[in-house]
């Protein structure tokens, strides 16, 4: 991933490790292989709350408005003048070659991060009105989801999918991923999409099964580098 790389604050696949939940278990559940983008009940990075092709038409005035806060996936944008503060959702990107940042300031130093991450799939990002600058590299295009975004929630999703909004993207319930190796599968649930350490609720690294259980009261659900999940219950 090269120059994208930068030290990451709190919630960054595979390194912090807090109140895990997790289980090696041997009997319901099914599984998968990370990576392809096969369509069905499987939740991927083509549907989700305010997503391209998602359906109805807004109306006019509502349309525009969302047309305005999107805005493009490589550039520096700073709070309040090129972007209003708000959730953002950024689909399909792949290796982890896309990266984000919220920044107190514009000085480009480690301390101004407030959190950071490399995307492989979806991500979900909230812009405080505090934040100073939002930076975005090899990202593709980010759109604004309002708080009331509705979808049809799947019962599967890719292991290495990204973040999935619960309620929308994915149902509530309990998941089982099988197969993964060398603790290079790693889940987290969160609270919001502010990506500090206060925002998990859950997560862990994983080898061999992972059984998760995701609750309705659940912002979302971070996967990256795992087997497909599959509901079991």
């Amino acid at each position: 991933m090269g120059t994208k790389v930068k030290v990451a604050l709190g919630a960054v696949v595979g390194i912090v490790v807090i109140g895990a939940v997790s289980a090696n278990a041997g009997s319901d559940g099914g599984s998968g292989s990370s990576g392809g983008k096969d369509k069905g009940s499987s939740a991927s990075a083509g549907q989700s709350a305010g997503g391209k092709g998602s359906g109805a038409q807004k109306p006019g005035a509502e349309a525009a408005e969302e047309k305005k806060a999107a805005f493009d996936g490589d550039g520096d944008f700073q709070v309040g003048s090129d972007i209003k503060p708000g959730t953002y959702r950024t689909s399909g990107n792949t290796e982890g070659m896309c990266y984000w940042e919220r920044a107190k300031d514009a000085s480009g130093e480690t301390d101004a991060i407030l959190a950071n991450d490399n995307v492989t799939g979806t991500s979900y990002v909230t812009i405080k009105p505090g934040d100073k600058l939002f930076k975005s590299t090899g990202c593709h295009d980010w759109e604004a989801v309002g708080a009331g975004a509705k979808g049809t929630p799947a019962s599967a999703m890719k292991g290495d999918g990204g973040m999935f909004k619960v309620g929308v993207d994915i149902a509530p319930g309990t998941y089982r991923s099988t197969g993964n190796a060398d603790d290079s599968c790693y889940w987290e649930r969160t609270k919001d999409a502010g990506h500090s350490v206060e925002s998990i609720i859950a997560n862990n690294n994983v080898s061999g099964s992972a059984v998760v259980t995701i609750s309705a009261s659940d912002a979302y659900f971070k996967t990256a580098g795992c087997k497909d999940w599959k509901k079991t219950g």
